[in-house]
């Protein structure tokens, strides 16, 4: 009876001991971008906030600089299961989709005001395209304004024929393209290399990465063109999320909530602080001359139209909902 009873408490002891460990789930995350840069910021405070609010019992460690996956390979890694939640570049995906790439469609936007109305013109017809994969959307946070990068002042379309272009996307290497450049393909970690090896000499991109990069140890000029604002997007596993308990579901969703609003706000207040520390750091911080602008403004059109008929009837109710007709 004894041995009985002391085999009965060790089976008691060990299950309440194995509860707390089975009720406890930890997430990887894998991100594109560094430590340092707000995206990554604000994802690591959107990880604490779903840890504080479960008591530990969801967690997410952040993975950012690619480390764990690379960039372009995040979000088949999230949808085949590999990771459960992942960040990417929205218009990273755009050869999969023109939905995912709209944001980053040049000078269709003009600052926040215009971001905002794009984003919620495109955010069903994204969320409609995740769903299909077995991903749910759950936050979308802008970079700052895009600006072009050289290393001499460029006055016309016309600087820039020849030049080698880094380009990030669809959208950018068919940017290039059209001001008569040649396209190279570098993420955001290999940019410093990249220049310094004669790879690239031109790039258009934010502030904020110019930063991240240093781009004052290889580059001179920056036009400041508040070309179009590229968006990051946050997603979730649907079959990851769904297994979750419904109290964890709620705290990522207003988590994610938190992010997105907090996100929007640190960007706007990163395009002028990162502006600053380029010209801080003896980068020339410039304006567009009014012939360069237009040159780039009637590229930014034909891109549109482009963009809208490879986009079909969805790329047609989005521009419209964008331009409220």
């Amino acid at each position: 009876m004894s041995l009985m009873l002391k085999t009965v408490s060790a089976f008691a002891i060990t299950g309440l001991l194995a509860v707390p460990a089975a009720a406890q789930t930890k997430w990887d995350m894998p991100v594109p971008y560094g430590e340092g840069n707000f995206h990554t910021k604000n994802i690591q405070q959107f990880a604490k906030e779903i840890s504080d609010a479960t008591g530990g019992k969801l967690t997410i460690q952040v993975h950012p600089s690619g480390s764990l996956f690379k960039h372009p390979e995040i979000k088949p890694s999230v949808r085949r299961g590999l990771a459960p939640i992942g960040e990417i570049l929205a218009s990273l995906a755009s050869n999969e989709s023109p939905i995912f790439g709209v944001d980053s469609v040049p000078f269709l936007t003009g600052g926040y005001a215009d971001a905002r109305k794009l984003y919620a013109a495109q955010k069903p017809f994204l969320e409609k395209r995740l769903d299909g994969e077995g991903l749910k959307l759950l936050y979308s946070v802008p970079w700052p304004p895009q600006g072009l990068y050289t290393r001499k002042e460029i006055k016309a379309i016309g600087d820039l024929s020849g030049l080698k272009f880094r380009t990030y996307n669809a959208a950018t290497s068919r940017l290039a393209q059209l001001i008569k450049a040649v396209p190279t393909q570098i993420e955001v970690p290999d940019i410093p290399t990249a220049f310094q090896t004669g790879r690239v000499e031109a790039m258009i991109t934010s502030p904020a990465t110019g930063v991240d990069s240093k781009a004052w140890d290889f580059l001179t000029h920056y036009n400041d063109l508040q070309g179009w604002q590229p968006r990051n997007i946050v997603f979730v596993n649907k079959a990851a999320f769904d297994k979750l308990p419904a109290d964890q579901q709620k705290a990522m969703l207003t988590a994610a909530a938190a992010a997105e609003k907090r996100g929007w706000e640190v960007s706007e207040s990163e395009t002028a602080r990162t502006t600053n520390l380029l010209a801080d750091n003896k980068i020339t911080v410039y304006k567009p001359t009014p012939e360069l602008r237009d040159a780039l403004m009637k590229i930014g059109a034909t891109m549109t139209q482009e963009w809208e008929k490879s986009a079909g009837a969805d790329g047609a109710a989005l521009l419209k909902a964008y331009r409220g007709k």
